[in-house]
């Protein structure tokens, strides 16, 4: 078998378009085709921005950006308070589409699932008429758009379909995978962030061939272990299954700095907006957790966490926001060179159901796509 990959499934990667904000578009025709934002503050005061339209991204509009940044590069901008029980709903309908094909569904938000159609129950046999007839039910049914990607595996098939976003399809067949590993720029690669990737460019490393130019060894060496994860995956090796039961322990977010933080008041604004991205995240999975984590990682690399269970579950993020402060003057952080923030909430108790591992893997082999 090729080496790009000891498991070749047939996996679709499903990804709403601009999610909350197409459904504030559909459900108020006055919206279509402006510039909206949904989150943060009309007056740039705080919050960060969900998601935005493509009229806003134009204007290079961006989620998670602070409220501030988006006002002033988009004035004209509609600011949309979330209505996170409605995406929800539609959320539900989405899934419930999914499911007339295969029961291997694994969400990754409301917005965002992979799918194993290696077996689907309806007999079509091609994944991507699937990809397809799905679509055209999201289109039909609930007057929205997605995106998808098809290929061998999670990885490959979630960088396809973000290829031809928004409305789009991409497949990248079995030999087609290492060329447009291959292809793809660093900063492309899903799990690369920004510090990373620029990392990598002042290293001369700018695409998916430069990374495969180095050895395993090599490349854990300048990465640590995630560069067990770049020697596999410039090869389209990435055998993780779709786990339709993944239970989440928990939700958090976390920020490389370009420049080592040594004031505690920017310090305190970088939990803030993290504090809300992780907000959003348990709000749209419904979920609230009574412990709040907050990681650092200093300058030389030094790592510490430090965490604080609440006497009731909370979701919100005024509340994670100043937990997660506190936590950090207890560190006293004053004159230190902080190179990382992250901020988490876990200890969600019965609200979810049990993570369920008795995951078929579905046929292995070669396939029509």
């Amino acid at each position: 078998m090729s080496e790009t990959g000891s498991l070749l499934r047939k996996i679709i990667h499903i990804d709403m378009d601009a999610f909350y904000a197409s459904v504030e578009q559909r459900d108020n025709p006055a919206l279509k085709g402006k510039p909206i934002i949904v989150g943060g503050s009309p007056e740039g005061r705080g919050g960060v921005v969900a998601t935005a339209s493509y009229e806003a991204r134009k204007y290079g509009v961006r989620s998670a950006m602070p409220s501030k940044t988006a006002l002033r590069l988009c004035p004209v901008a509609i600011f949309i308070k979330p209505r996170f029980a409605a995406y929800k709903d539609v959320s539900e309908k989405i899934r419930a589409i999914f499911h007339r094909y295969t029961d291997l569904v694994e969400p990754l938000s409301l917005d965002e699932a992979y799918l194993d159609v290696t077996s689907d129950k309806l007999g079509v046999g091609s994944a991507i008429d699937i990809a397809k007839q799905i679509r055209q039910a999201i289109h039909d049914e609930l007057q929205l758009t997605a995106s998808a990607g098809v290929s061998i595996n999670k990885f490959v098939a979630k960088m396809a379909s973000d290829i031809n976003k928004p409305d789009g399809l991409a497949f990248i067949g079995p030999s087609a995978v290492e060329a447009f590993m291959g292809k793809l720029p660093v900063e492309k690669f899903y799990g690369v962030g920004k510090v990373t990737a620029e990392k990598m460019k002042s290293m001369g490393l700018h695409t998916g061939s430069d990374l495969k130019q180095l050895t395993k060894n090599e490349l854990t060496t300048k990465f640590g272990k995630v560069g067990n994860f770049y020697y596999n995956i410039v090869r389209g090796i990435d055998d993780r299954a779709v786990e339709p039961y993944r239970e989440t322990k928990s939700i958090s977010a976390e920020d490389t700095f370009p420049a080592d933080l040594t004031d505690s008041a920017d310090m305190h604004k970088a939990i803030d907006l993290l504090a809300a991205t992780v907000a959003r995240r348990a709000q749209y999975n419904g979920l609230k957790g009574r412990t709040i984590t907050l990681k650092i990682k200093y300058s030389d690399f030094k790592q510490i966490t430090r965490n604080q269970s609440l006497s009731e579950p909370v979701d919100d993020a005024e509340t994670i926001a100043a937990t997660g402060r506190k936590l950090l003057d207890g560190t006293e952080p004053e004159n230190k060179l902080i190179r990382l923030l992250g901020v988490g909430i876990s200890n969600f108790g019965d609200q979810q159901m049990k993570n369920n591992r008795n995951i078929s893997r579905g046929q292995l082999g070669l396939f029509e796509y």
